[in-house]
């Protein structure tokens, strides 16, 4: 018995990575499987490996940051599985680089696909699961970047940082019809990050893993937590964000006010602020300069 036996579940961007592993896994759990993919091949390859292991399985090919390929996941579901349990959004680009650097389209695009790419899957998801009075899971794919900031992801954070608030939101607005949304914020070496690894890195890793080691930062480690987030078991979990990588789990608490300063009543003046923020950071033992927030990882690719 799996944990999503007799389940239906989307993944977005399941051909490659991250979202492949979290197909398969589902599909492992005993879920059928739409395998929402922009690479048309790379998803019928999926779908294929699925049903060559004895699970149900069907890919959509087309961009999800498009209304009619989002709306078209769901109908695959119904039409070809009976209904919807859970949807993963997972679709995203990288477009890195400085913000002096940065172009309109390099901006656009990380925006539209994963913002708007996971806006239209859920909506649709959402509408679904409303006008049939059914309960239902989201996952969405955070990112640290966004969370805690990265050097040359401006536009890669702020989607990321987007999706968890989006994340939270839909939980709240789906709990009363049984819909949870929660996100996770993985870490782990896929095809957009293994080629930014220094070469001897690479060869480090690659004896480590013939010597039989862990493959830690392996994407197949994040989809244990996302096949649990769209099982039934998970039902009273709505609203959070979860750090995983290798063999770890990790919740992120949202932000929190930690410091306060008062003025009795008044409206401040900007001459008196200038000797009163300071304390803030004092109270706090927060830094007032700019700080490199991955820093406090607990679990670093380098």
């Amino acid at each position: 018995m799996g944990l999503l036996d007799g389940k239906v579940v989307i993944v977005t961007g399941a051909g490659r990575g991250i979202g492949r592993g979290e197909a398969l896994e589902c599909a492992a759990q005993g879920a059928a499987v739409v395998v929402a993919e922009f690479d048309p091949d790379a998803g019928d390859a999926v779908a294929k490996e699925i049903v060559g292991a004895g699970g149900r399985a069907v890919a959509v090919g087309g961009d999800v940051a498009d209304a009619g390929v989002a709306n078209s996941l769901v109908d695959a579901a119904v039409e070809e599985f009976g209904g919807l349990d859970a949807l993963v959004n997972n679709a995203g680009i990288l477009r890195d680089r400085t913000i002096a650097k940065m172009t309109d389209d390099d901006w656009d695009a990380v925006v539209r696909v994963h913002l708007r790419g996971h806006f239209l899957p859920t909506r649709a998801a959402v509408q679904y699961w409303r006008e049939n009075k059914r309960p239902g899971h989201v996952v969405s794919t955070a990112s640290t970047s966004g969370l805690l900031g990265n050097f040359g992801q401006t536009n890669y954070g702020a989607a990321k940082a987007g999706i968890a608030a989006f994340s939270t939101i839909v939980a709240m607005e789906g709990a009363r019809a049984g819909i949870t949304s929660n996100a996770i914020a993985p870490t782990a070496l896929t095809r957009m990050t293994l080629d930014l690894m220094p070469e001897e890195w690479k060869r480090q890793r690659d004896a480590e893993l013939e010597r039989g080691g862990f493959d830690f930062f392996a994407p197949e480690n994040v989809a244990p937590l996302v096949a649990y987030l769209c099982s039934d078991e998970s039902s009273h979990i709505s609203g959070k964000v979860f750090g995983v990588q290798g063999d770890s789990v990790e919740i992120f608490q949202p932000f929190t006010s930690v410091a306060e300063v008062t003025n009795g009543g008044r409206r401040w003046d900007p001459s008196e602020l200038a000797g009163q923020i300071d304390g803030l950071f004092t109270a706090s033992g927060i830094q007032p300069g700019p700080e490199n927030m991955m820093d406090r990882m607990r679990y670093k690719i380098l």
